[in-house]
């Protein structure tokens, strides 16, 4: 990401959407840490797309016992606060 993300309101905004019911900082909870994530997609060019339009659709997600689920999607409508978030994740690689 060409800006630097606002690391705090990033972690906000992951505790009140509930992101971090799931997933931890740095380490493996019910799903993958976001370090892991920010791992997964470091250097990629469509990384940050594909992980706002991962929060924003509700795609299926596979869980550790096999089954799956659809992501929960995103409820902030300000394209910024959700620019950031990504940004953030991708940052912790």
């Amino acid at each position: 990401s060409a800006l630097a993300a606002d690391a705090d309101a990033a972690q906000a905004l992951a505790k009140k959407e509930g992101c971090l019911k799931c997933h931890a900082l740095d380490k493996k909870k019910e799903a993958s840490s976001l370090k892991d994530i920010g791992k997964k997609y470091a250097g990629k060019a469509d990384a940050q797309a594909k992980l706002e339009k991962h929060l924003l659709s509700g795609e299926k997600i596979k869980l550790e016992d096999g089954s799956e689920e659809e992501h929960k999607i995103i409820k902030t409508k300000d394209k910024g606060e959700l620019s950031n978030l990504v940004a953030w994740i991708l940052s912790l690689k």
